[in-house]
């Protein structure tokens, strides 16, 4: 990018609220913005593409299917009755945003004021009004759901599952993530994190897995993650955007945007109330330069 479309993007940048962006292309840092020094920030439902990373571990290391039936996987959480289409559910569905429930729950406005503590049980008692995979609605309940269930499988939190296997080789110091009232990580947003480290993320995803020439995680995993699962604009908790790119999207800006054609990743944190006109100039400025 030269100096000229540089200044513009960072003033278009500004103004949109962004705080800080790396760019990285062909193994290279080749832009580094900050308007303010680093810290920690919750980075939203990005989170959920941390909760799908784990989820591919705990299927690698066979510790959940994604066929299982949800009324198989959480057959002492059940609603008294349970409908036909939640017994059609299963733990893939939960990373699809295509779960059959009818409206978003579990969301940010509504976590405050519930008076159940035991969200697992209130998640499951909602309504499913679809058939699994007939209806993108987006909602935190399967993310959510999906992040119990690597926790109840593997016996700990998802910050200390995901320690060992993604965190301290990215280098990533133990972070803050929210929980609900009964102590599970709540596994569709809140962890919190900074620029660096979710770049690094972005890294991780765009080497499929390896890291430092590690092979952490299997890339076919990455790939579907990266994939349509039901629908163009969404994998499995990774939204998919312009020039066959995929991302962890957050609230109000937190972004990492991985382009394998261009052997690419773009990170940006913000306060950013027009995440439309984030993306465009991300792709305008920066995905349609590299």
């Amino acid at each position: 990018m030269n100096e000229e479309k540089m200044t513009a993007y960072l003033e278009e940048a500004q103004r949109l609220g962004v705080l800080g962006v790396n760019v990285t292309k062909d193994d290279e840092l080749i832009l580094a913005w900050r308007s303010e020094g680093e810290c920690r920030r919750n980075i939203y439902s990005a989170s959920k593409s941390f909760t799908s990373i784990a989820v591919g571990f705990a299927v690698q290391e066979g510790l959940i299917r994604l066929d299982e039936k949800l009324t198989d996987a959480f057959c002492d959480d059940l609603p008294e009755t349970v409908c036909e289409n939640l017994r059609k559910a299963t733990v893939r569905d939960l990373l699809t945003m295509r779960l059959g429930q009818e409206t978003g729950f579990l969301m940010g406005n509504q976590r405050p004021f519930y008076e159940e503590d035991d969200w697992v049980k209130l998640s499951l008692a909602q309504p499913f009004a679809y058939a699994p995979g007939e209806k993108f609605v987006y909602n935190n309940v399967g993310p959510y759901l999906a992040g119990v269930l690597v926790q109840r499988r593997s016996g700990c939190d998802l910050v200390s599952y995901l320690t060992p296997r993604l965190f301290k080789p990215l280098g990533i110091k133990r972070p803050t993530w929210e929980c609900d009232p009964l102590g599970n990580t709540f596994g569709a947003g809140g962890l919190f994190l900074a620029l660096t480290e979710l770049h690094r993320f972005g890294l991780f995803c765009l080497q499929r897995g390896m890291w430092n020439g590690r092979r952490l995680l299997n890339a076919e995993w990455i790939d579907a993650c990266a994939a349509p699962q039901g629908g163009d604009n969404y994998g499995y908790l990774f939204w998919r955007g312009a020039h066959e790119s995929f991302r962890a999207d957050g609230k109000y800006g937190q972004l990492s945007v991985i382009l394998p054609g261009k052997n690419a990743v773009v990170t940006v944190v913000c306060e950013c109330r027009d995440g439309e006109g984030l993306m465009r100039l991300i792709n305008r400025f920066i995905a349609e330069q590299l």
